[in-house]
């Protein structure tokens, strides 16, 4: 497959629904991840009261798009990990329909977890989605092992790296406000937090958007037949959708999560908001250059405990932290069977 225009995207999309099928939900996917893990990236600046949650939304959607354009025009390895984690095998017709079962499998986890106010991963759903499918139709073999290994280094990248880079900064902040006059210092770090927000959600959606583009590019090469390497260009215009769809999902909000990630697990001072945040976002950038896709959710999560352990770790509610863990671990086998189920499903009746 040459280039990818949007002429003839939507042209192929008009000859085949599957493939309308598939895009539209990934589309879906994409504006649940900006409706439901986005908030994350503000929730810290929103429960200091550093901003109000309405203009951090405003803000956290316009930070998804540019980060999407952004990162992905310099540095799409993210992509091409999720789009090539999976092996559909060499039917491209069965496996454009697996792949629509997987998004769908998606959707309902995703908006499940948001209805109950869990901030589960949008990331470890889509990785869990499309595995689960890949195996319905080929089985194991259907897993590239050595691209999906770099989702388990993400876990432990994430939980160390985010927990170790929110402690250290948190702990360098203190060392060098230590004499500072309280008063002024939550003045700066009330601008402060506002810039790590936005770093936060422009890394969120450099991150994350990278992982929607990668099942995009899969859908439209499976669509010509090319189960094999097929198109290794993203185009602007798939960047600018995917932009668009996750600043939209980002702008219906997400309050329960806010509360969930930025409120019940610790209470934060301003100073270790901003910490968690520039960590979480540091980290976000060394993983997305290395191409390792990671859980945004779970990297804010770790870097938020970090700050807050720099304190005391007595600070941290170790039982939503607990609830959360489980969240995490149930996601993997819990939405990976959902994806297995639906892609069996979806292969019998199409």
């Amino acid at each position: 497959m040459g280039e990818i225009t949007f002429a003839s995207i939507l042209n192929m999309m008009g000859k085949d629904p599957m493939l309308l099928v598939s895009v539209a939900l990934t589309l879906g996917v994409i504006f649940v991840n900006g409706w439901t893990d986005a908030p994350n990236a503000i929730a810290t600046a929103v429960s200091t009261r550093s901003i109000n949650v309405n203009r951090a939304i405003a803000m956290a959607a316009v930070c998804n798009f540019v980060g999407v354009l952004v990162m992905t025009s310099f540095n799409s390895s993210v992509a091409f990990t999720i789009k090539n984690m999976v092996n559909f095998g060499d039917d491209s017709r069965s496996a454009l329909i697996a792949l629509a079962a997987s998004l769908a499998a998606i959707v309902i986890w995703a908006v499940g977890a948001w209805y109950f106010g869990i901030p589960t991963s949008e990331s470890h759903s889509l990785i869990a989605g499309l595995t689960g499918a890949a195996i319905a139709l080929g089985g194991i073999s259907g897993v590239n092992l050595g691209e999906w290994m770099k989702v388990i280094y993400g876990l432990i990248l994430s939980t160390v790296l985010g927990f170790g880079a929110g402690f250290g900064i948190c702990r360098l902040i203190t060392l060098l406000f230590f004499n500072a006059n309280r008063r002024g210092a939550n003045r700066f770090f009330d601008t402060a937090q506002v810039f790590g927000a936005a770093a936060m959600a422009f890394m969120h959606g450099a991150q994350d958007g990278q992982k929607f583009l990668g099942v995009l590019l899969l859908a439209f090469n499976l669509a010509v037949g090319n189960t094999g390497g097929g198109a290794t260009a993203i185009p602007v215009w798939m960047m600018m959708l995917c932009s668009v769809v996750m600043g939209l999902g980002t702008a219906v909000g997400g309050k329960k999560i806010i509360k969930s990630v930025g409120m019940d697990m610790v209470k934060l001072e301003k100073y270790q908001g901003f910490a968690s945040d520039i960590a979480a976002a540091l980290s976000l950038f060394l993983s997305t250059v290395l191409g390792i896709p990671v859980s945004t959710t779970h990297m804010k999560t770790a870097s938020i405990m970090g700050a807050g352990a720099e304190r005391r770790l007595s600070a941290i509610k170790l039982s939503v932290v607990t609830d959360m863990m489980m969240t995490w671990i149930c996601t993997f086998p819990g939405c990976g069977l959902l994806g297995f189920l639906f892609a069996k499903l979806f292969l019998r009746i199409f």
